[in-house]
Parts: C-alpha cells; sequence; structure tokens
C-alpha cells in the first residue's frame, strides 16, 4: 500500500517524539540500574536479552560466563560475551570477581568451618595477585573502572589481623590506581567487614580515593539487631560508596538458617527510603539487583532463578517508583 508524504512526515515525527520520550526517560534515571547476569541464569546471552529487551536496562553486572568464573572463562568465551553486549547495546557496571573471598594465611578458621564460594571461583591465596591482574585486564576488556573483592573469610576474631588484611586491600587498590580503576569492596556477612558498622571502620582505615564500598543492604540485614536504612547508611561516608547491591532479607531466629533472602519490595530492607538517600546525596552509579531469592516457579534451575529474578525486578521498580524516581 503506498504511503502519502503526509502520513511519511507524521511518521517519522511520532518517530522521532518516541525517540526523545525514551531518552528523556533514561535521563531522569539518576542511577545505572543493572542486575548480576547470573542471577537470570547460566545462559549469558538470554541473561543479555532479558536485561536489555525485558528489563529495559543499559548497564549488567559480570560474575559468571556461561557457568564459570569469570576469571576461568575462555578467551573465546570472552570475545563471545563481548559480541552479545554490544548486540544487546549493554554496559558493564563491574566486574563480581571473587578476590579475596580466601581463607588468610595463618588465621585460625571460624568455628563453622571455611565456607565456599557458591559462584564457582574457589582460589587460594597464594593465586589472588595473578587473580589480580586477570581482572585488571578483564576490566580493560569490558571497558569497566571498577573490580569488586571482599576481605577474607570471616574469623571469630578479626582483631589479631586486621593490620594484614588492611595492607592487603591497600596494596591491590593501589595497584588498580595505576590503571585508574575502582576497587570496590563488597560487605559481605561471610567475610570479615559483613555489617554496615564494620564496612564504616574500614572505610576509615583505609582513606585511598579508589577504595569504595560495594554497598549490600541485604548483607548488612542479616546481622542480628542490624537496620540496613537508615541507621547503617547514616554511619557511610556517601562519597565512598560506589556500587550498591539490591536484595532484601528476613530474619528467622531459631529456623534452619538465621535469615532468609526475598524479593527487593519483601523484607526488612527500607529501599524506598535508601533510593530517595541516595537520590539526594548525589548517588549516580550503579544500583545492581543481586536478588539471590528463589522462591519464582519453574522447573529448573535456570527457570527458577530467571523467574524469581523478574519478580524482585518488578519490585525494585515499584520501589524506585515509590521513591518517586524513573528509571
Amino acid at each position: 500500500m503506498a504511503v502519502s508524504r503526509r502520513e511519511f512526515v507524521l511518521g517519522v515525527a511520532a518517530a522521532a517524539v518516541s525517540t526523545k520520550m525514551i531518552a528523556q526517560k533514561t535521563q531522569t534515571c539518576p542511577f545505572r540500574l543493572a542486575v548480576i547476569n547470573d542471577e537470570i541464569g547460566t545462559d549469558f546471552e538470554r541473561s543479555c536479552h532479558i536485561a536489555a529487551h525485558d528489563f529495559g536496562l543499559s548497564w549488567i553486572e559480570i560474575r559468571t560466563l556461561w557457568g564459570k568464573s569469570l576469571t576461568d572463562a575462555s578467551a573465546d568465551q570472552v570475545a563471545e560475551a563481548k559480541k552479545i553486549l554490544a548486540k544487546y547495546n549493554l554496559k558493564v557496571t563491574d566486574l563480581a570477581s571473587p578476590l579475596f573471598k580466601t581463607d588468610l594465611p595463618g588465621a585460625p578458621s571460624s568455628k563453622s568451618g571455611t565456607p565456599h564460594d557458591t559462584f564457582h571461583s574457589d582460589v587460594p591465596y597464594k593465586e589472588q595477585d595473578e587473580l589480580l591482574e586477570k581482572l585488571i585486564d578483564l576490566s580493560k576488556t569490558f571497558g569497566t573502572d571498577r573490580i569488586r573483592c571482599f576481605d577474607f573469610w570471616r574469623l571469630q576474631d578479626q582483631k589479631p589481623w586486621r593490620a594484614e588484611i588492611n595492607r592487603k586491600l591497600i596494596e591491590a587498590s593501589e595497584k588498580c590506581a595505576k590503571h585508574d580503576l575502582i576497587l570496590l569492596l563488597e560487605n559481605e556477612m561471610a567475610c570479615n567487614t559483613g555489617s554496615g558498622p564494620e564496612a564504616a571502620a574500614l572505610l576509615a582505615a583505609i582513606p585511598n580515593k579508589n577504595f569504595m564500598l560495594n554497598w549490600d543492604l541485604g548483607n548488612s540485614g542479616t546481622f542480628p539487631g542490624d537496620v540496613p536504612y537508615p541507621n547503617d547508611y547514616e554511619k557511610l561516608p556517601k562519597h565512598r560508596i560506589g556500587h550498591v547491591h539490591c536484595k532484601n532479607v528476613k530474619r528467622t531466629p531459631g529456623g534452619k538458617t538465621e535469615f532468609q533472602w526475598q524479593p527487593v519490595d519483601v523484607g526488612l530492607v527500607d529501599w524506598v527510603g535508601q533510593f530517595k538517600a541516595l537520590k539526594r546525596d548525589g548517588y549516580h552509579y550503579a544500583v545492581s539487583l543481586e536478588t539471590h531469592w528463589r522462591g519464582g516457579p519453574g522447573d529448573t534451575p535456570d527457570a527458577i532463578a530467571e523467574s524469581s529474578t523478574r519478580i524482585s525486578m518488578k519490585g525494585l521498580k515499584d520501589c524506585l517508583g515509590k521513591a518517586g524516581i524513573s528509571c
């Protein structure tokens, strides 16, 4: 069917208005809204497709590639991942690495024994320097300036070992600084900096400007009596927060475990208040979904992960909306 000049002009105008509206909506989001790829599933391309097309995201956080830790992926897998990211116009917020998620040499094991990384990477201490070098190279490959780390498996009494832990973190941050990279320490309950107050103390002890916090309110909320927002957040130096993980949690004292993960909009974390505060305080880095919750329907682990992450992303966006933020 022939299209008149008037219809053509109106169509072009409508497309321009639509493009402008999309651009305006993107510009109103103060954060780099993202999701960790393997929270959706092990198939990297499907995760990227869902992130871009179903969630409407421009950013993604990489932790594993096709079931392998990012640093264990082959050169061909890394190259394929780059092509997939370009295909879906996705940028990488950071490398969600397991750096320093290992035992500290000489330190006694905790009473509960040594944990294991659940995301396919258990790297011994002697290989951590090599791991960091790999991550620095991969950060350049994926065009991100941020690498996540931890501060060793949690000790029963970390005080005698805190100086050595901090020394290693400072050494790593200085190495990253030479490449204009940010080292993000995630507060993780299985490691020596788990709660919000512990994160505040660590940032005070390590003043390096490129050493920042991956603020995880859900992890902090696993500690009895902890109030991630507003109590913990108020203690944190706002300019040292360089990444935020979104998940929620409820405590279950006396149960099989002391806590259970929840969708972002369910649980003890006040995400509406936290989002308002982040916007108020000028935070503009990533807000990345790391739901961990696996309560969605499905008959395979990947199907459950995908449905659960879809439910949690909806909850996250609902919280953003209640905070008056459009993303």
